[in-house]
Order: C-alpha cells, then structure tokens, then sequence
C-alpha cells in the first residue's frame, strides 16, 4: 500500500516557527511530524511513502536521508507559491495509479487511526476517515454523512446537518483512484482550480455516493495548524505506544525546545 503526505505549504500561520522550517519538519516531542507519520503508517502496513512537497524542499530531503525500514521518497511541487492542495493533488496524480492513502501534511495520528481505516475501508472506492465532537468551528472540515456514506464535506456546510469532521485522512481503491485523479484535472481546468482544496474534489465526489466514511472516535490524532495546536501536539504524541525509531537526541530536544519558545515567548 502507498501513502501520499502533502506537506507542499509552509504554515504561515505557525509563524515565526516556519520562516524558514517547513510545517512537516516541526518536532513535537523532539521527533519531526513527518517522522511521526512515516512510523505510524510503517506499522500500519504501508510500504511505499511518496511526500509532496514544495517549501523547504530540502529541509525534507535531510529529514527522509535518515529514515530507514521504509520506501520514501519526495516529488517536488514547483507551483506551491500559487496553488493550494488541489494543485498538490494535480502535481502527484501520476502516483495515484493504485490503492493508497491519502494524509495532510499537518495531520498526527497514532497507527490505531490508520490501521482502522486501512481495515474499514472495503464498501466504498473512497473512505474518509473522520471524527466527531459537542462543537464545530468555521475552520473545521465538516462532514454531512448518512450511516457510513459521506454526503458532503466542506468549511461552510449547514450546521444543522453536520455530524463530524474530516481528519485530514483517507483512502482509495484503485477505482477510486481512478475517479479521484479524474475529477481533479476536471477541476484543475477550471478558473479557480488553483484555489480549491482537494476536499472540494471528494465533496462532488461524494454526491454521487461512492465516498464513505470510517470514525475514528475515541482513538488519538491531532492537527497542527497554528502554534496552540503545535503545543496540544506535543503532550498528545507522548501517550502514543509506537515511536519513531529515532528518539530525541539532546540536540533535538534543545531544537523543540526552541520551537516552543519561538511559539510562546516570555512577556
């Protein structure tokens, strides 16, 4: 099985920690959330890894040099200054010739998330996997689902029919696949393609009922948007059984420790 992380964007919004680092080489724990990821989807049967990426192309590259037991390699997205993830989608379609998996570049999961829905996946040629909560946020991708179909997803759904959200998680059969690679160069050829999140892609997708839903409620993942998340991040990762192989040296415990300076300076 092949997973595709998009890690194309820089995260302004955790600025000053990403002036120069790259969103997915932010260490929570003193481990990189790439490197979170990779361990995860290792133990989760996934064997193949291919990382979109954009910012700080390089910075990845050094990460990944290291990373041993696991495929992993990178493809570059040169328009990443001016798209959003649809683009990123368009960039990767070439790798989405088979079964895989789907994760935003910003997404922590412990392996149980993707082991569920890596084995819930079966009815449908697309399965989000998503979450639910008391309360939804604009900033939240919410999803309308009825049982285990998604109807909609999307930032501006009525709220009176919204019943959980989207993780930043999914996977596709090959005919999945197939759809969802079609789909995108449609969208992409439109004016505003280079605007549209690829989530836009599944929410049409998902209307026409081959898009479900697998929850992962009550099991652990978090997302790392801003630099309140980052820190939530880092006291979630510590509860996880499975590690990155490469524990934090010193150097990279003083380098975590920078980050959350950087995020929450002394007044």
């Amino acid at each position: 099985m092949k997973a595709i992380i998009l890690a194309a964007g820089q995260g302004r919004r955790l600025m000053p920690l990403t002036e120069v680092t790259p969103k997915c080489c932010l260490q929570p724990g003193g481990v990189s959330i790439l490197e979170w990821q990779i361990t995860q989807l290792a133990v989760s049967g996934v064997d193949e890894i291919v990382v979109v990426t954009g910012f700080g192309h390089d910075a990845v590259e050094e990460v990944i040099s290291g990373i041993e037991g696991i495929k992993v390699r990178t493809l570059y997205n040169p328009f990443f200054r001016l798209s959003d993830n649809l683009g990123t989608c368009w960039v990767a379609r070439h790798e989405m010739d088979s079964p895989f998996v789907l994760i935003n570049g910003d997404t922590l999961f412990e392996a149980a998330v993707s082991q569920h829905l890596l084995a819930d996946a079966a009815p449908y040629p697309i399965t989000l996997a998503t979450d639910q909560k008391n309360r939804y946020d604009s900033d939240d991708m919410k999803i309308w689902s009825e049982r285990d179909r998604l109807c909609r997803v999307g930032k501006t759904l009525d709220l009176s029919h919204v019943n959980g959200e989207s993780i930043g998680m999914m996977v596709f059969s090959r005919s999945g696949a197939e759809t969802f690679v079609k789909k995108v160069e449609e969208l992409m050829r439109m004016g505003d393609g280079l605007n549209r999140w690829y989530l836009s892609a599944i929410d049409e997708l998902a209307q026409s009922g081959i898009v479900g839903t697998s929850s992962i409620h009550g099991l652990s993942w978090c997302e790392v948007d801003d630099p309140v998340d980052f820190a939530h991040a880092e006291q979630v990762v510590k509860t996880w059984p499975v590690r990155p192989v490469r524990e934090p040296a010193e150097k990279e415990a003083a380098g975590s420790a920078r980050q959350r300076s950087a995020a929450f300076p002394e007044k």
